[in-house]
């Protein structure tokens, strides 16, 4: 599926690491696969180091994945659990800069699915 793939791009710099956001309406995990796919066609992106994500499908299954950054795809899902957001895949891409962050990449994370949850909300007001 993978429509309605939105990418904010580059959220925030932090020792050299660039920190991404993009996320998707999904339904099933098969959509969750399609809008990784359809992320990974950017280069930029298939190049990151990292694609988190994390996922409420409809019926209330949780489901993540850390792409080798540990904990990163439960803050996505706790985020995702405490906004009530069903069905919207969110992606956190990092591009390692060299530098060990240790837990600064855990807030990383959460300023990237904010925004990501903030850009949702001014558009729904924009749309609706």
């Amino acid at each position: 599926m993978a429509q309605g793939l939105v990418k904010l791009g580059v959220v925030l710099t932090d020792r050299g690491s660039k920190y991404a956001v993009s996320g998707a309406p999904v339904s099933d995990r098969a959509d969750v696969d399609a809008v990784l796919k359809s992320l990974k066609r950017d280069k930029a992106y298939a190049k990151a180091t990292h694609n988190t994500w994390g996922v409420l499908l409809p019926d209330g299954t949780p489901l993540k994945g850390d792409d080798g950054e540990a904990g990163a795809g439960m803050v996505i899902l706790r985020m995702l659990e405490r906004e009530a957001l069903s069905g919207h895949a969110i992606i956190v891409t990092r591009w390692y800069g060299g530098k060990h962050l240790g837990g600064d990449r855990f807030r990383h994370v959460q300023t990237c699915v904010s925004a990501y949850l903030d850009a949702q909300r001014d558009g729904a007001k924009k749309t609706g």
